[in-house]
């Protein structure tokens, strides 16, 4: 993967989170929250056709699969209620176990390194110690390199 295809992955994951925090805060459905995100001329302009499918699956399937995954994240992340997480560190993570399940092509630590990156942008250099530790539990877990 060539560097501009890992940035173009990084909006897109971007957008998934911001896609993800529609659905978490605003209520609504992956299909509404896809359809009202894409339309804003920057967002299209800034992650090509088949990243935006890629941020669209991401989206879906975190949601389709929340209760499996919440499952992980409730083992892993002692001493934490899912439902007391911060809203982005929660999303982040969630995104992160969903491309783990889903995504056997990318290697674990681009996943991680990913979510750390956005946990770092959209929450703060609190959120990229959790993020980690919690992610690298639920790697070994799933016995991924």
């Amino acid at each position: 993967m060539s560097q501009a295809d890992g940035q173009g992955r990084h909006r897109a994951r971007e957008a998934a989170l911001q896609m993800l925090y529609q659905c978490e805060v605003g209520k609504a459905g992956a299909q509404e929250s896809i359809v009202t995100y894409w339309p804003a001329a920057d967002a299209e302009a800034a992650v090509a056709a088949p990243l935006r499918e890629f941020a669209n699956r991401v989206v879906r399937g975190t949601l389709d699969r929340g209760a499996e995954i919440d499952a992980m994240l409730t083992t892993h992340a002692q001493n934490w209620r899912i439902e007391r997480m911060n809203v982005i560190d929660r999303l982040v993570l969630r995104m992160a176990v969903f491309e783990m399940l889903t995504e056997p092509e990318t290697p674990s630590k681009v996943i991680i390194n990913e979510a750390i990156e956005l946990a770092r942008s959209f929450s703060g250099d609190a959120a990229v110690g959790f993020v980690n530790g919690v992610l690298d539990a639920v790697r070994k877990e799933l016995r991924r390199s």
